[in-house]
């Protein structure tokens, strides 16, 4: 209970982490609708897997948003949830990477490299925002490392493009998705464990 009562709640309820994290959420779901049309206009696996980091980035503002003057055990709450459906994204972005190689689709490396770069913009956008909150708490942390993923994944994306340019294969799209995926399980599963020990302190 003393963890509760005395968590230190003036960064997460902050007005300006919660302006910056309203911002983020409607950039991030304007991104998720771009890169999830681009998606199914390339047959792109790496850019459906950074639209689901969008997405899952958007709930993740939201869910931030809704816990920012909650007390430390909500928050963590909040975070280990988040970090559940982190891991969840990714497996589905294994399983669908799985299909496309199957089937052996290669993507319109264009349509990648462009819409590529838009996300790449917007993610170091909110990064340079939220950059200063990378340290606080397992929320905020939670936040963080889903922005930076999306800043990594966005520079994949680049390089696959590429890659399927000068190959005329799907194989780095498809070689881009399977890291990304696992960047995505692994930092969900790094959110999981931060949140608990908070919840165990609390």
């Amino acid at each position: 209970m003393g963890h509760d009562c005395c968590a230190p709640e003036a960064e997460g309820a902050s007005q300006k982490w919660i302006r910056i994290l309203q911002v983020a959420l409607v950039m991030n779901f304007a991104m998720f609708l771009v890169e999830s049309y681009a998606s199914l206009l390339s047959q792109s696996t790496s850019l459906l897997a950074d639209s689901l980091d969008f997405l899952g980035d958007t709930f993740n503002y939201g869910v931030s948003l809704y816990v920012a003057k909650k007390v430390l055990s909500t928050r963590a709450k909040a975070s280990l949830f988040k970090g559940i459906t982190m891991a969840c994204f990714g497996i589905f972005v294994l399983v669908r990477t799985t299909t496309h190689l199957s089937a052996q689709i290669v993507p319109e490396a264009p349509t990648m490299g462009w819409v590529g770069l838009i996300a790449l913009a917007v993610n170091v956008i909110v990064a340079v925002m939220l950059f200063r909150y990378r340290e606080g708490d397992s929320n905020m942390q939670s936040v963080w490392i889903c922005t930076r993923n999306d800043a990594i994944g966005n520079v994949v994306v680049l390089i696959a493009a590429g890659l399927v340019t000068y190959t005329h294969s799907g194989w780095p799209d498809w070689i881009a998705s399977y890291a990304m995926a696992l960047l995505v399980i692994f930092s969900g599963f790094q959110v999981i464990f931060s949140a608990k020990k908070e919840l165990a302190s609390s």
